[in-house]
This record gives structure tokens, sequence and C-alpha cells, in this order.
């Protein structure tokens, strides 16, 4: 089965290095959520087009560490870039979710106000969010909000219903999102940092994979969507400061005491710690919000952490016999702006997605049709639209009916999340194939319960021999340092 997979594997790098040798209509550089959105968004308006992502994988920076919450916009700034395009991301999200079979679950949530203080705050957030079209919303008193909560703190003073809240699936939707850009012809182009680029009346794009030409570029690097303009010569117009998240995610068995996404009062700085069941049974706590310099690494704390879990007791008491199954930390890429930082050369060709927060799961097809709009001014795409190709994700979610449940799967290889062996072996050859382990768990959960891989990862080095430049293992005899 290695072999099979290592020979089909090595035959798509070839095919996407030789399609790379094009030039394309489009290059859009980062393949984080709101990248992978764009390569769909315009390859469904016929464009050809090329994401290049410098690590080995989709999701390799700030996207892959995010709460999974689809948001309703309601605590957006009102009248604001990014709420209307949080709202339109939704909307599309609604809309296609069910065609590509991404789970969507509706757990509505609650800003909880746990003294006087937070409580006279909420009719304004209450307010705001009407202002923002979001009308599912109710004042509850903290015995009402007990009683769709039951396992709340006794210290609630106040709460505010949000009903339209969803829990999703954060790594599968941007993966659907450029598999159906894959279908569509786009090029995925992995390892391959942008180096410089130039310009003259078309793109020439050299990256550590080769050479790209492309007659427009959008940025959608994220963590380093600065240093990329700068890159393209552009002048600098925002500042990346990375912002560090650190989580904690407890067992499945806290599901049953947090029904529901526990929000809190924001402050001026930061959404908050929020307490929140995932599509995959576990409860997420976090994030926290840490400024700093480093763009490339997010460690976590012992001391913070600890911190994260005596917020989450202090939330729901319950909580606090739970274990830990797993920690980490993500960098968001905030800038010296809150809002979004959207910026468009026309002389150059270059639209600059930038500084795109913790909206941007919520927000990444809102800023996709966004971009398209704005790229219109630069020309239309030469290209018939072409037919919509029919894409069906695999599910991951507790939802829906697992693979594990249906018969002929060959094994169970992860026994703390049930992944099968079928699931592991269609990533491994899908359109879109897991280019490290990170990938290869983002995308069947193995290795993400409990022991955090004790049990399952020398099965998963065997199946993922010879396929990744940073194996899993290393072959018995090989010198290691």
């Amino acid at each position: 089965m290695t072999e099979c997979v290592v020979n089909e594997a090595r035959a798509g790098a070839q095919n996407e290095a030789s399609a790379a040798k094009g030039r394309f209509d489009v290059a859009i550089i980062g393949a984080g959520v709101v990248g992978c959105a764009v390569a769909r968004r315009f390859a469904l308006a016929g464009a050809r087009v090329v994401l290049i992502e410098k690590g080995a994988d989709l999701l390799s920076g700030a996207s892959k560490a995010n709460s999974a919450i689809l948001h309703t916009g309601f605590d957006a700034p009102p009248d604001s870039l990014e709420h209307a395009l949080v709202q339109a991301g939704r909307e599309e999200y609604l809309q296609i979710a069910d065609g590509l079979n991404l789970p969507l679950v509706q757990t509505g949530a609650l800003v909880c106000a746990w003294d006087a203080q937070q409580a006279d705050k909420l009719a304004a957030i209450e307010a705001q969010g009407r202002r923002n079209g979001v009308q599912k919303l109710r004042m509850l008193g903290a015995k009402e909000a007990r009683q769709s909560m039951p396992h709340l703190s006794e210290r609630l003073v106040q709460a505010l219903e949000v009903v339209d809240e969803h829990v999703i699936d954060p790594w599968s939707a941007p993966l659907a999102y450029l598999t159906q850009a894959v279908a569509l012809g786009a090029v995925f182009l992995r390892h391959a940092e942008l180096v410089r680029g130039s310009f003259d009346g078309g793109w020439h794009l050299q990256t550590t994979a080769g050479r790209v030409e492309a007659a427009s570029v959008v940025n959608a690097a994220g963590l380093f969507g600065d240093l990329v303009d700068e890159r393209l010569g552009l002048p600098r117009s925002f500042e990346i400061r990375p912002r560090k998240g650190q989580f904690v995610v407890l067992d499945k068995a806290a599901a049953r005491y947090v029904p529901r996404i526990v929000l809190p009062v924001p402050t001026e700085i930061t959404k908050g710690i929020v307490v929140c069941p995932t599509a995959f049974g576990n409860v997420l706590v976090g994030p926290t919000a840490e400024e700093q310099e480093d763009r490339d690494r997010a460690t976590v704390e012992q001391a913070t952490l600890e911190m994260l879990l005596r917020k989450a007791a202090e939330i729901v008491p319950a909580l606090a016999a739970i274990p830990v199954t797993a920690v980490y930390a993500g960098l968001r890429p905030a800038t010296e702006d809150k809002a979004y930082r959207v910026f468009v050369r026309a002389e150059q060709r270059v639209i600059t997605l930038g500084g795109i927060r913790s909206t941007g799961l919520s927000a990444a097809l809102g800023l996709a049709q966004h971009a398209l709009q704005l790229h219109a001014g630069f020309g239309t795409v030469a290209h018939a639209s072409p037919a919509v190709p029919t894409v069906r994700m695999p599910n991951l979610a507790e939802c829906r009916p697992r693979d594990w449940q249906a018969p002929d799967h060959g094994e169970i290889v992860c026994h703390c999340e049930l992944v099968t062996r079928r699931e592991i072996v269609a990533a491994l050859n899908s359109p879109v194939p897991p280019g490290d382990f990170g990938g290869l768990r983002r995308r069947t959960r193995a290795g993400m319960g409990r022991c955090q891989g004790f049990y399952c990862n020398a099965r998963l080095a065997d199946m993922t021999q010879d396929l990744w430049t940073a194996p899993l293992a290393v072959k018995a005899g090989e010198a290691t340092r």
C-alpha cells in the first residue's frame, strides 16, 4: 500500500511542478483558510490559479489554530468591512456546506456577564448585534440561562443569547475549498516561499520552488503579509504584530457540560477566553491574547494553561474534574489597527488581504468574494466560468456517522479518535494529499486523542514511510542528530 501511495504522491508533485511553468491569471500567496477560499472563488470564475505556500501543506500558518466558531458577526464593528465579510462568508458557508459535506453544529452562544459591571455592557452588545442585522438575540436572566446550560456557575449574573452561532470543522472547510479549486485546474505549490517579485505588466515571482508567472497577485500570507508586500516591491502599508493564543482541549467527557458556546463580555483588546464545544466532541478553552515578536513559534506555558483551566472551572465548575486531552498555541496576524487591512494596487495588479485575525474562518468566503470584485477593476478574467465540480469531504465530526461505523473499513488505526485505515489511505491518495504529519492529523483526526499518538504513531509512520520530507519516524539503521 505504501509504495502505491508514494508513487502517486511523487507523480502529483511532478505534475504540480510542470503545471507551474505556465502563465497564470492569478497567483495567490498563502494557503491558509483565506488563500484557499480565494483560490476556489477565482477558479470558479474561470481563472487559471496557482496557490503558493511556503509550508508543506495548507494551514501551515495561523489558520491551523482557531476556535472553530462560525460567527454571526453580532459583535463585529458596525458598518465595517469585517462585519460585511463575516456575514457574506457565513451566508455562503451555509449555502455550500451540505454540498461539500461539511459539518454545521448549531450550538448557539451565551455572552455571559459574571458581575454587575459586565452585565451593564450586555444591552450595548445586543444593540450592536441588532444593528449588524443579527435579530435572534435574547437577554436572559441567570436562572433562564442555566435552564439552557444547567452546569453554568451560580456566579452568573446575566447572559445574552445568540441563537445562530455555530461550530464547524475548521480544517475540512479550507481543504474543501482548495480541493474544489484543484478540481477546476488550480495548481497548489508547496515548499514555495516567495523570495521576490517584479512587475512589468505581469508578475514574475521567484519562489524556493522555482519561478511563477502570473498576471495578478493576491497576498493572503497571514503572519507574513507585510513582508510579502515588501518582497513584491510594494510600500509597507501595515505591520503584522503577532498575537499568541494558547488553548486547552478537554476530554470528550466534558461535552455533556458544555452544549453551547460560552463567550465573555469582550474588552477593547480581545474577545476573551471562550469555553465551547467542538465538532469533534471535545471542549475547547481559550485563547489567550499575548503579543510577541516571533512569527514562527508559538509556545505553550504551564502557568497560562493552568490559568485557562481555572477560568474554565469558574465558568463551568464540573470541568475541574475533566482531564486535558491536548494543549496548543497559535498566532494571529494582528496589526497596528483592529480593522482588516485590505489594499488594492491597480497599477501593479495586486490585492493584499492583511490583518485577518480571529474572524478569518468565518469571513474567508466573504473575503474571496470581495477579492474577486476588487480584481474586476484590473479587467475581467478572460475565461468562461466552468461547471462546478462535485466535491464531498470525508466527515470527521461527531454529529454525523463516522467511517468506523461503516463496514469494511480495514481496521481502526487510531483508537482514541476511531480513525480507520480506509480514512488514512483515502487522505494520502486524495487530490490534495497531506504534506506532513500535521496535515494528516487535520484530515483524519489520527493522533489527536487522549494518547496524542502514543499508540498509533508507529502504525502511521509505517503507512506514510517515504512520503514526506520530514518523516514521522526514521528507518532502522539511519543516523539521527
